[in-house]
């Protein structure tokens, strides 16, 4: 019965994970077929700034998950609007203030070493066109966040299916057909991003959900300092992770040959990333999120700890069998799959000589990702985010830095560093979850979910909305 649950939901999501993920690898890949510079160009901007916004828009978004993901359970489903709305101010907010980072791109390269000031340059040029992108994650990500709860993600989905069939062909017609180059290349990107979200909108404003939404409203705009504090508590768990990968491409931008070594990681984390929608596919229910952390956050909302414990161990389960078939698949195909990025050797050869990373970087994905989403469904994300900094930071890139610098292991260096840091990040969750109370959970779930001053228009006086870890007080 559990399983049925898990597949209802997460198999859409998977689906979805992979094709908005798509169209990003779908640009990379007819970008790579432009040029060499190009394509490390368009894989500084996507993977350091794109990804940099992303992981905070993301990490935002999942406060509104575990809001809304509890509030369902609880059966307050009048809730689930107003969070939506407050998700969308708090997200519009982070979005204008991301924007320097795109507007000074070139600068920002040069001051991170940069050395290449072609690519330096084109990388600026190129960023311009990720700012619509940026403000489309408002939309797409909170009305993921809003729709999973309620278990109706087969509509982004079928949105997602069709953005990515569009960017397919427009992709083709105006980088190859026309030869607009890069501007073809972005053009379609852009569309690709925003089609969807024209679609959800219309499915939750227009009937799609009777009976969580009803219409925008003034308190939209009142408590929006607990929501902002979970949000900035989310975020901060997410980008700690989604930045780990960008410190991996600035390290290998300064080493020796760098436009190869750039464009076979690049390839690598790319192909890495397929594999990481489908945990996170078990882990969200229609991005940028987690099956697992809805289903947590449900039975936690209704009081049921026995169940909540049984869907971590379902998931993960079923999320570590997938990553041991991709991690045998990409061990004994190593570099072939990168002929589809590239035509160059040197890169394709690069990219086979990183493989056995690249696997055990797949399998590690299958579990972490799942364990970060018991953090979500329970709210835990400042917990989180300080086993990340310590996990990834403290330990992981120290140890990548000396790898690859000191003992002059390159790009290889630095991936077994950052390898070691998720390793250690994914033995501390699993204690964290082995060792919590899930019955104190619960409560605290319950306590949160039937708060006055987050649903009703004269709130009490405010006591803060805190993020709780196992063991901890409640709100």
């Amino acid at each position: 019965m559990e399983n049925k649950k898990l597949w209802v939901v997460a198999a859409p999501a998977i689906f979805t994970r992979f094709t908005t993920f798509g169209t990003g690898v779908i640009s990379q890949a007819f970008i790579g077929h432009i040029g060499s510079k190009e394509l490390a160009a368009f894989a500084l901007v996507f993977t350091v700034f794109l990804r940099f916004a992303q992981g905070i828009l993301l990490g935002m978004a999942n406060g509104l998950e575990t809001l809304c993901g509890q509030a369902y359970g609880a059966k307050q489903y009048d809730m689930l609007g107003i969070y939506l709305q407050r998700g969308w101010i708090v997200s519009l907010v982070a979005s204008f203030l991301l924007l320097p980072i795109f507007i000074f791109t070139g600068p920002i390269l040069k001051a991170l070493g940069q050395d290449d000031q072609e690519i330096a340059d084109m990388a600026e040029t190129m960023a311009l066109w990720f700012i619509p992108i940026v403000f489309s994650f408002i939309v797409s990500y909170t009305c993921q966040m809003y729709l999973q709860a309620q278990s109706k993600n087969m509509i982004v989905a079928y949105l997602a299916a069709a953005a990515l069939s569009i960017h397919l062909f427009l992709s083709w017609l105006l980088t190859m057909k026309y030869k607009f180059g890069i501007i073809g290349a972005m053009v379609s990107n852009v569309l690709a991003f925003w089609i969807p979200n024209a679609g959800q909108l219309l499915f939750v404003t227009c009937g799609g959900c009777p009976q969580t939404w009803t219409g925008f409203s003034t308190l939209a705009f009142k408590d929006l300092w607990p929501v902002f504090k979970l949000s900035v508590s989310s975020g901060a768990m997410l980008c700690l992770e989604v930045w780990y990968n960008t410190v991996l491409i600035l390290l290998t931008g300064n080493m020796k040959n760098a436009e190869v070594e750039i464009d076979a990681l690049s390839i690598c984390l790319n192909i890495s990333g397929w594999e990481l929608m489908i945990s996170l596919g078990f882990m969200a229910a229609a991005r940028i999120n987690f099956f697992l952390s809805v289903r947590i956050a449900n039975e936690l909302g209704s009081g049921n700890s026995k169940a909540a414990k049984f869907s971590i161990a379902t998931t993960v389960t079923t999320s570590i069998s997938i990553g041991f078939v991709l991690f045998v698949f990409f061990l004994l195909y190593r570099g072939r799959i990168a002929y589809l990025f590239t035509e160059s050797r040197d890169v394709v050869s690069t990219v086979a000589h990183l493989s056995p990373l690249l696997a055990f970087s797949i399998l590690l994905n299958s579990v972490q990702p799942v364990l970060s989403g018991v953090a979500v469904g329970s709210g835990w994300q400042s917990t989180v985010a300080y086993v990340n900094l310590g996990s990834y930071y403290l330990i992981g890139v120290p140890i990548g830095i000396v790898l690859g610098y000191v003992y002059n292991m390159q790009v290889e260096g630095v991936w077994i560093g950052m390898l070691i840091g998720v390793f250690v990040q994914t033995i501390i969750l699993i204690i964290i979850t082995c060792k919590t109370d899930w019955d104190k959970q619960v409560s605290i779930a319950q306590k949160r979910v039937n708060r006055p001053v987050l649903a009703r228009p004269n709130p009490l006086p405010s006591t803060e909305l805190t993020d709780v870890g196992p063991g901890r007080a409640g709100p």
